[in-house]
């Protein structure tokens, strides 16, 4: 078998797709992957605050508080891998909408938890639903945008966890300088991530299979013309003209010619494995800066609490819970928009390379310079910048990432991976962090953070490549058979 470039119909239904202006239905698409994307982060970050609610009234010690921050975490990496698995095999539509609605259920059960073992395994539940919306998103709006702007257009899904971030804190301090009783409180918290989500169900379950799907696994032209026809609002015209096609066949035959012949389909992508070069490399890249940045994202994040409490011993938790509200709105909130912005403007290796340098910076300031880690208005600056350097930074490029740099056979494989391993990180750092503040001090998790953020941009600088304005099927590298194939049944 040898590869050729595609048949002109599949050209010309990529081309309409990549050279799309950005429309209405794009901006659905976007809405509707990052409705869940909000609820992913209320639900991963708001624990921090509840188990501090919940350690007198379970009466938790510090490895059940490390085990109900990190729960959701570790079944997130099952998730992650379990639908992007799925993706591949049985399409990028049977699966959307079914993880959303495992989070639901989850979310709800936890509002009902009526002990530390009931609630650990109801996180469980939450957090296999929201890795399986990692992968799910992400792959689904790369297939459905166009060229100059995917990386805006996915990068938007991942903001929506900027929102879902101050949500958290905010819904706290409504709740706590109300007075509301701390045993209704937490309830009401972890409740409340059902509702975003099951906003989105029903039109998760709606939208069409992706055209790139359809067209190069699926070889069902049909489908890919209706779902390109919908998501640009226009009829895509498809060439007769087969003269692209340089295979030793009848080069001038269209591809509904070639699939009315007996035994003749439809030619489609080749399909290849992670193993296989570039893309092993690639797989190395994209899920180790996930592990590496989510270590230092979520190990602060979740345990946010925890830090500020070793800051100012004598704080409230209502005052500690504004302060962390101030940061997630100062500085990491406008992080996520300005890397959106940037995004097909610089690109998405730079971007990461300079948000791990920064990161790593700033961590390694309050870990080297003596006080720092003691002095309330001077950590306060330093975290707040990290803040916005992880999110103008790796927090939204290794998200973006997975779903665009693998061929569309094994690109639910590789995003789901990718997920995974960042979610292993998160669940490492939530676990470590309470036991590494109590062991080596606040100066000394920095000290950890630093290094892995310098780490981190090693590895980018080394295995990945600029996907920034080159069409999906280019920055992946996906190739084309000349053998043509049946037709798949959908």
């Amino acid at each position: 078998m040898t590869i050729t470039e595609r048949p002109s119909s599949i050209t010309d239904l990529h081309r309409t797709l990549d050279e799309a202006e950005v429309g209405r239905k794009h901006w659905l698409t976007v809405f509707t992957a990052g409705m869940g994307f909000f609820t992913d982060a209320y639900d991963l970050f708001i624990i921090g605050t509840v188990t501090v609610l919940l350690t007198p009234i379970f009466h938790l010690n510090t490895n059940q508080i490390s085990f109900l921050n990190a729960a959701s975490l570790l079944a997130s990496v099952a998730g992650a891998l379990t639908f992007g698995r799925l993706m591949d095999k049985l399409g990028r539509k049977k699966m959307y909408g079914v993880e959303i609605s495992i989070l639901v259920v989850g979310a709800i059960l936890c509002a009902f938890a009526w002990n530390f073992t009931s609630l650990f395994v109801f996180r469980l539940l939450v957090g296999y639903g929201v890795g399986g919306d990692y992968a799910t998103s992400a792959i689904i709006t790369s297939e459905y945008a166009n060229r100059k702007s995917r990386g805006k257009l996915v990068g938007t899904v991942f903001a929506m966890q900027g929102l879902g971030l101050l949500a958290g804190p905010l819904m706290a301090s409504i709740f706590l300088s109300a007075g509301v009783s701390h045993g209704l409180a937490w309830r009401l918290m972890l409740g409340f991530g059902a509702i975003p989500a099951a906003s989105v169900v029903y039109l998760r379950r709606r939208i069409k299979e992706t055209p790139r799907f359809s067209l190069n696994i699926q070889g069902d032209e049909d489908s890919a013309r209706t779902a390109v026809a919908w998501v640009t609002d226009s009829n895509p015209i498809v060439s007769c003209d087969d003269s692209t096609n340089t295979s030793s066949g009848d080069s001038s035959a269209s591809i509904q010619d070639q699939a009315s012949k007996p035994g003749a389909g439809l030619t489609r992508a080749v399909k290849v494995r992670l193993t296989d070069q570039p893309f092993l490399t690639r797989l190395i890249g994209t899920a180790g800066c996930w592990f590496l940045m989510d270590i230092a994202f979520y190990g602060n994040s979740v345990s946010s609490p925890l830090i500020l409490k070793k800051l100012q011993p004598g704080g409230t938790l209502l005052s500690h819970t504004l302060i962390s509200l101030a940061i997630f709105a100062v500085a990491a909130f406008p992080g996520y928009w300005v890397a959106v912005r940037m995004m097909d403007r610089k690109g998405r290796k730079s971007i990461q390379i300079q948000g791990f340098l920064i990161m790593a910076l700033a961590f390694g300031l309050i870990w080297l310079v003596p006080g720092v880690s003691s002095n309330v208005a001077i950590f306060l600056a330093l975290f707040s910048i990290s803040y916005f350097f992880i999110e103008y930074g790796p927090n939204q490029t290794t998200f973006v990432y997975p779903s665009e740099i693998f061929p569309t056979s094994v690109r639910g494989m590789g995003d789901g991976i990718s997920a995974g391993a960042g979610k292993m990180g998160a669940f490492i750092g939530a676990l470590m962090v309470p036991h590494l503040l109590r062991s080596i001090g606040l100066s000394g998790v920095m000290g950890i953070m630093a290094v892995v953020s310098v780490l981190g941009a090693l590895l980018t600088i080394i295995a990945l490549p600029e996907p920034m304005g080159k069409s999906l099927e280019e920055a992946s590298c996906e190739v084309f058979s000349d053998e043509p194939v049946e037709r798949q049944a959908v």
